[in-house]
């Protein structure tokens, strides 16, 4: 008999973490969901009556010592899978010259910072996980080698730290066995990507779920979208 794997995702409340939340629940996984208000997440607080196996938790992924606290609370559940999901765009259309550093600040806290200090908190969890992964929502705005339109300075640093983070991550983690994958979702129909995004969060999902599912440890710390297609630096 196979044990019920478990999944824990940050941004849980909308978007596609919510989306990663229903579709996971669906595969009969365990998921722990956490979102910085549970209170205001109807959508997600709704699933508990349909799933057992939901377990919802209140974080801020940038209150270092809550995250700290969770992981006690946790430390005795493996985890197959963690999703670095949260995430903050910042002010948008900044021209040069008019770039907010108490904006950028409060974007590499969350895009950055916060998903490192996730997989500190909970490496011991994930060290006793099935073939686990952390996979980590970044963005191609984040790749040097992709940026041929300049601009974006707050945003596509912090995902480019984030890559660089990921990439380390996967070299440190290989002695726990765990694999890392770094994922551009697309430019999804969401809050922030805006209704004239390509594709809806079911698509996005999908792909991204195929990714992960499939991924060896010989791929690991490798940055890839939602189809599967190889992203440079």
């Amino acid at each position: 008999m196979t044990t019920q794997q478990t999944m824990m995702i940050t941004g849980a409340n909308r978007g596609i973490g919510l989306e990663f939340v229903k579709h996971y629940l669906q595969l009969n996984w365990h998921v722990v969901a956490c979102c910085r208000t549970p209170e205001t997440a109807t959508e997600l607080t709704s699933l508990i009556d349909d799933y057992q196996q939901l377990d919802i938790f209140e974080l801020d992924v940038t209150d270092y010592e809550a995250v700290d606290e969770l992981a006690t609370t946790l430390q005795d559940m493996p985890i197959d899978l963690l999703i670095n999901n949260a995430g903050y765009y910042g002010p948008k259309g900044a021209a040069l010259g008019a770039t907010d550093e108490v904006e950028w600040r409060k974007v590499l806290e969350i895009n950055t910072i916060a998903p490192l200090k996730l997989v500190e908190a909970f490496r011991k969890q994930l060290k006793s996980g099935q073939d686990a992964t952390v996979a980590c929502l970044s963005s191609k705005m984040g790749s040097m080698g992709d940026n041929s339109s300049g601009g974006s300075y707050i945003y596509r640093s912090s995902k480019a730290g984030l890559n660089a983070i990921g990439k380390s991550l996967a070299i440190d983690l290989l002695e726990d066995s765990v694999k890392v994958v770094i994922l551009h979702p697309g430019w999804v129909q969401t809050e922030m990507g805006g209704p004239n995004a390509l594709i809806d969060t079911t698509q996005s999902v999908v792909g991204l779920i195929d990714v992960i599912s499939n991924l060896t440890i010989a791929e690991t710390g490798h940055f890839y979208d939602y189809r599967g297609v190889e992203i440079p630096w």
